[in-house]
């Protein structure tokens, strides 16, 4: 019994491997092998290993692509993002968590809905226009906070029912106020949860198409996917350069993604137990 179900894990991983292989490997493999080749090469969109190799594809997209300059948008609209979600998300799951009141319950359920209502594009432009923040970094960052605060605080919620309440009481009987019990005896306690905040929000916010393409539009403000979708239309017949792009643009938050993958299991598990 011992013998077949150690057989039928063994082919379970095996399984998995493979399926891993199909689904990310084959088209990384294809995408990288298409950004090396020439223009001519990579049209015919072929698997084969190029004759010569071209690294200098990479060189020409960071140019004309301007990837500098998308690389610091994204990297500002992420960490802002990120900060801003930490904070404001941590104390609303901890009240939300902790109050079990009618007035609570409502503003939770009212929170909850912004997992399946989507964003509303163009009152959402007439109102930025209005406050004369359209196409300002500020406004951009406001947005993804507003759109991701539902999940941060249902992430942080759940994570909140595996803390006990003893602490924050024998916390209380040493003198603390709300607010210290918040900053220094919860807040540190959140550090498994805000490990996967920050990778699964990150990743999110910096891979973000469709929001930067509404409300952050222009040359100066494009984010690196927006590179992909402005590239597009300068180099449709390279697809050499066309996939350097995606390569480059893929690969910081797949190195990102896996380093903290641990990290980010261990944090949505964290809390399922008393969830």
């Amino acid at each position: 019994m011992e013998g077949k179900r150690r057989r039928n894990q063994i082919i379970g991983d095996v399984v998995g491997v493979l399926l891993t292989i199909v689904l990310f490997v084959i088209p990384f493999y294809f995408m990288f092998v298409q950004s090396i080749k020439t223009k001519k090469e990579s049209n015919r969109l072929s698997m084969a290993w190029p004759s010569e190799i071209h690294f200098e594809n990479y060189v020409e997209v960071f140019k004309k692509a301007n990837l500098l300059t998308a690389f610091k948008n994204s990297a500002i609209l992420t960490l802002f993002t990120v900060l801003g979600l930490i904070v404001t998300g941590a104390m609303a799951g901890y009240v939300i968590q902790r109050r079990r009141d009618k007035v609570t319950t409502a503003i939770q359920s009212v929170i909850m809905l912004g997992l399946m209502i989507p964003a509303s594009i163009l009152p959402t432009i007439r109102m930025l226009q209005a406050m004369h923040i359209y196409k300002t970094m500020f406004s951009m960052v406001m947005i993804e906070i507003a759109l991701q605060t539902p999940f941060t605080i249902m992430l942080y919620r759940g994570f909140m029912s595996s803390i006990p309440v003893d602490l924050e009481e024998a916390a209380s009987i040493d003198g603390c106020n709300r607010w210290q019990i918040f900053q220094k005896v919860i807040f540190p306690l959140l550090k498994p949860i805000q490990a996967t905040i920050i990778i699964l929000v990150g990743v999110q916010t910096f891979n973000d198409f469709t929001n930067p393409l509404y409300f952050l539009p222009g040359a100066s403000n494009a984010t690196v996917q927006l590179t992909l979708y402005n590239f597009k239309g300068q180099a449709s017949n390279s697809y050499n350069l066309l996939f350097a792009d995606i390569i480059m643009i893929t690969v910081p938050m797949l190195i990102l993604f896996l380093f903290f993958n641990k990290r980010i299991v261990a944090g949505m598990v964290a809390g399922a137990v008393k969830g």
